[in-house]
């Protein structure tokens, strides 16, 4: 009877520390409202290509590049963002211009031609935050993250040769503008810092993969087969951002199935 008296006091003992265990958690849950987090920002930097004619990255070859973008945090770690970059070289330059590196890179000193790139990329991308960037209570507020994603491309090229054995003619010639659209998979690696509550300040590089072979303007039927067909090419935008962050106080679910008690 006693051992039967004391298995009931610990069951109901039990009970009880399974219970305030529960009703703590549902309070503190209750009582911590969600906010949802979405950021408007605009960015500067340079965009850079890789391919058979900048065989590796130059940071010389960055043409100037602005970016426009929205952001929205999905959970403490996720966030989603879209965005708009567009890139022009401003002077008629050599657009893969580094002196310094001519000697490693033979189809560009024998193509000999000037190329004016521009390019407006749309792009959506999942950003991994290795911290938690929108709790207000961390002092700095600072994260890293990665990102990785699907961009569309338009660009436009002009190409001026130089060499009259390539282009068929004496003297200069100016190619015709060529302007195609491609697929690529950003990805790249950042880091975030909170100026205030709603002023944000963000350094990233991103690297863009192509499914195409065509940026340079280097094409596989050109005259001495100089593209590789094995070998796509690559573009790059690495720049400085600023964003505003707006905040939403999200109604406790107990609200939401009764609208009545906030009447």
């Amino acid at each position: 009877m006693a051992f039967k008296n004391s298995k009931n006091t610990l069951l109901i003992c039990l009970a009880l520390q399974i219970g305030s265990v529960f009703f703590s958690y549902t309070s503190s849950a209750q009582s911590k409202t969600p906010v949802t987090t979405s950021e408007i920002g605009i960015g500067i930097g340079g965009a850079n290509y890789k391919g058979e004619i900048s065989p590796s990255y130059r940071f010389l070859n960055n043409q100037p590049a602005l970016t426009v973008f929205y952001r929205r945090d999905m959970s403490d770690a996720i966030t989603l963002r879209g965005g708009l970059m567009g890139s022009h070289r401003i002077v008629e330059d050599n657009t893969f211009s580094d002196a310094a590196y001519e000697d490693d890179r033979p189809f560009h000193a024998y193509r000999q031609a000037e190329s004016r790139l521009s390019m407006v990329e749309v792009s959506a991308v999942m950003e991994y935050n290795f911290l938690d960037y929108y709790d207000l209570k961390q002092k700095p507020r600072v994260s890293p993250y990665v990102f990785v994603g699907v961009a569309g491309l338009v660009y436009n090229i002009k190409l001026t040769l130089h060499d009259p054995i390539l282009d068929g003619a004496n003297g200069d010639r100016i190619k015709p503008f060529d302007t195609n659209i491609a697929v690529a998979i950003p990805f790249g690696v950042g880091v975030k810092y909170a100026l205030s509550k709603h002023w944000n300040l963000g350094l990233e590089f991103g690297a863009r993969k192509l499914f195409m072979d065509k940026l340079d303007y280097l094409l596989e039927e050109d005259p001495k087969h100089l593209a590789n067909p094995y070998d796509n090419d690559w573009y790059y935008y690495n720049g400085v951002s600023v964003s505003y962050t707006f905040y939403r106080t999200n109604c406790p679910p107990v609200y939401k199935k009764k609208p009545g008690l906030l009447d």
